[in-house]
């Protein structure tokens, strides 16, 4: 497949190349091919809108359903702490 591609110049910050830099080596692409990755997926229609983000968090309820997420606690100081507060 042949492209036609122009050049363009960016300015990154450091923490903005080295952040491409680690996911382009995650995905085993290049540095360029992740930027425009990215901005294709930015043109083509991702949503920064409310409702759109509401959709997706709503979409994801129960992702997990099947996975047992309890959590071992002892009560530890934050117990201590609230047990001091209820005495007050």
């Amino acid at each position: 497949m042949l492209w036609c591609m122009n050049r363009t110049n960016i300015y990154l910050s450091d923490g903005q190349r080295a952040e491409l830099d680690a996911r382009a080596r995650a995905e085993g692409i290049s540095r360029a091919e992740l930027v425009r990755r990215i901005l294709d997926r930015a043109l083509q229609g991702g949503s920064d809108d409310l409702d759109s983000d509401l959709a997706a968090i709503d979409g994801s309820f129960g992702a997990l359903s099947d996975v047992d997420l309890t959590v071992e606690r002892g009560d530890g100081a934050r117990g201590d702490h609230l047990e001091r507060i209820a005495s007050r």
